[in-house]
Order: structure tokens, then sequence, then C-alpha cells
């Protein structure tokens, strides 16, 4: 049996009544203090058009971050790479590579994170919205990366200095793209459970040894709300369902309180959404929290977790990961 690395996921969550300097000053501040609760890496997500959310320019966040800390890896999750001519990408995380070497992560992803309409505001072009280039565009990331296939544009910062790469993916197509490049795979399971099992698969049986990785390397990011007691727990994680089911249902907000998520009138099929949204997630006592973490590595023999806990105030957020540090993470285990 070997212990599980414990990393984090964040969105930098704009709540009701707040704004975004507020929301990235509590970035900031859960950085720091999951960095000294050992956690492995701390990462930003890329959305935009999302009131809910600061983390849009995760290259400029991810560089205040590692300036704000010492140790944790710091890095992105992702990237949405149809969003951004390669040649930028390789120059920012080149640029944040020499600045801190050795703690940097490029994650990247294939959707837009965002609408389609933002996603054409963000591209400029039709030319790139779909995903059928996104291998060709991750093609050319790397080689500026690495210069291994020369041609007249070369990153500075970037050629020789590349951050850790890792592939996300809510489906197969990236699980199966990272397995045959012998990349790491970051797997969505807090927005696409029914689609975790399927892509480990994937991944692991198209994976072939490279310059990366000798074997498969696969993390799970999963939504965990730990408190003191199972009730409070889902009390504080009311506001994320109400978030997610207003993003879907075209009404984006900032993130509600625990009391405005509790009085909110829910149909019967708006409560099933959000029941659905919380399956195969971590909500509970640190007792529960281990119960469920650990039924979710036996499923997926992951090789870490990545933890994401959206909730309304700092403090219960910081708790959160405090309880998952304190109480949870030293009874985690997997089968070497």
């Amino acid at each position: 049996m070997i212990d599980v690395p414990l990393s984090v996921l964040e969105v930098a969550p704009v709540a009701a009544g707040a704004n975004a300097g507020e929301a990235l000053r509590h970035t900031t501040e859960l950085a720091r203090r999951t960095e000294e609760l050992g956690y492995h890496r701390f990462w930003v997500a890329e959305h935009h058009n999302m009131p809910a959310i600061a983390s849009s320019a995760p290259a400029v966040l991810i560089a205040h971050l590692a300036a704000s800390t010492s140790s944790i890896r710091v890095g992105s999750g992702g990237v949405m790479l149809p969003n951004h001519p390669a040649l930028v990408v390789a120059e920012q995380f080149g640029t944040l590579e020499a600045l801190h070497p050795g703690r940097i992560d490029l994650g990247i992803g294939r959707a837009p994170g965002t609408d389609q309409v933002t996603a054409l505001a963000l591209r400029r072009t039709m030319e790139g919205l779909s995903a059928e280039g996104f291998p060709r565009e991750l093609t050319d990331l790397m080689n500026y990366f690495s210069g291994e296939q020369p041609g007249p544009i070369t990153a500075s910062p970037g050629l020789g200095q590349q951050p850790a790469v890792w592939l996300l993916g809510s489906s197969g197509f990236s699980a199966q793209l990272a397995g045959l490049l012998g990349l790491p795979f970051s797997f969505a399971h807090h927005f696409s459970a029914q689609n975790t099992l399927p892509a480990l698969a994937l991944y692991r049986q198209h994976f072939r040894p490279s310059r990366f990785l000798d074997k498969p390397y696969a993390m799970v990011a999963v939504n965990v709300f730990c408190a003191e007691t199972d009730e409070r727990a889902h009390w504080l994680a009311g506001p994320a369902g109400l978030s997610f089911l207003r993003l879907r249902s075209g009404r984006p907000q900032p993130l509600a309180t625990p009391e405005e998520a509790a009085a909110y009138p829910y149909t019967e099929v708006e409560q099933e959404f959000v029941a659905q949204r919380l399956e195969g997630q971590a909500v509970g006592s640190p007792e529960t929290v281990r119960r469920q973490l650990t039924h979710l590595l036996e499923r997926t023999g992951a090789d870490e977790l990545m933890l994401t806990t959206m909730v309304y105030d700092i403090e219960d957020r910081v708790r959160s990961f405090e309880l998952v540090a304190e109480q949870v993470a030293g009874g985690l285990r997997r089968d070497a």
C-alpha cells in the first residue's frame, strides 16, 4: 500500500456581495495554507463569462500564486488550448518556468471553458472552435518547448524551459491522446463522474512510455466538502449545487450563501439534477469523506486526487482542506 498525494483545484469563486479582488485574495490565502498543510500541487481553472469565477487568466494568476508560495507546485487545470495560439501559451509558461523552475504545471484542455459566443470572442474566428485541430495545436506547443521540429519561430522564454505538461479531460478523447503521447492525465470526475472509469481505462489501454513517463499516471479531480458533521458539510455544499444549476440553465450568478441555497425553490427535476451533481463526490465529516475517497480510489486506481471545494465562506473552504489534511489524508491508501 502507498500514500496518495492530494492536490487542489481552485476556481477563485466570487461570492455574492463580494468582488473579484476579494476572490483572488482568498485564493492566495488558500494556496498558502494548503502549502503549509502539505498538499502537492495547486491548480487554477480557466473559465470565461462566469460571474461566480475569477480564474479567467490562469497564467497571470499562477505567476502571483507561485510568487506568494515557496514549494507547492502551481499550475493550470487547465489552459484551454483552443482559446490561445500555441506560441502564446509556450511563452507564458516558459516565462513561468524560468521564474519558478521545477514548480510549474501546464494542464491543457481542449474545451473552451465557456459558451460558444464567448469562445468566438476569445479566438476572433470560427476556425479553431471545434476540437478537430487540438492534436495539431498540442504538437505545435510541445515543439515550441522542445525544439524537436525546428522552424522559423523560437519561443523565448519557452524553448528549453518546459513545465510539466498534463492533458485534462472529461471524456475519452483526451484520455486516449494522453496515453498515446505518454503524458500524465487528469480526469474531471467532479463534473463528469459517469465517464471516469471508461476514460481511465482508455488512458491506460493506449499508454505508450515516453520521455515524460514510464507508466501511466492518472489524477482524478473530485468535489470535496468536509466539515465537522455530515449535516454541515451538505449545508456548505448547497451553493455549489445551485451555482451549477444556474450555469446549466444559462443564468450564471455569483456564488450564493448557504442560506440562499437552502431556501431556493427547487423543482423536483432540479433537485434530482443537483443530487446527481454530488453523486460519487465526497461530502461529509472527516470519517464520511475518508470512506468516500477510499471508495473512489478503489474504483479508479488513481495515482493522485485533486480536491475542489467551492463554498461561500473562505474560512469554511480553508477548514475543509485542513480537516482532509489532518484527519483524512493519513488514512487514504491504494494498492501499489
